[in-house]
């Protein structure tokens, strides 16, 4: 069973920068791709970054990319989310997630392709 822990979140100002981290634990960290991806009320999950197994591939979603960078320590078995020049509108619960399939070639921005969640972090950007 893979257990995904985030860590990282909090209150901050617009422009602020916070690093969120996703400690995994269960099976062979290295061979996953790993995502985050994050969700308000009432609204669907929405993709923010992925990254292969071997980090060599990233992904971002439009709304974050050059403010948002993903990064994975496959030593501590932790996949990282920096975020810089944070935005009201990046007010969200924050969610890390890992590959159902081992290898995979891409960073998967389709939720349906992980299948372990985190429980989340909250992250609050006040104007």
């Amino acid at each position: 069973q893979v257990h995904l822990v985030e860590s990282g979140g909090g209150l901050v100002q617009a422009g602020d920068s916070l690093r969120l981290s996703c400690a995994a634990s269960g099976r062979s960290f290295n061979d996953y791709a790993m995502g985050w991806f994050r969700q308000t009320p009432g609204k669907e999950r929405e993709f923010v970054a992925a990254i292969t197994w071997s980090g060599a591939r990233l992904r971002f979603a439009g709304s974050v990319k050059g403010r948002f960078t993903i990064s994975r320590d496959n030593a501590w078995n932790t996949v990282y989310l920096q975020m810089n020049s944070l935005k009201p509108e990046d007010t969200a619960v924050y969610y890390c997630a890992e590959d159902r399939i081992a290898g995979r070639r891409d960073a998967s921005p389709n939720q349906y392709d992980y299948s372990y969640w985190g429980q989340g972090t909250q992250v609050t950007v006040s104007s």
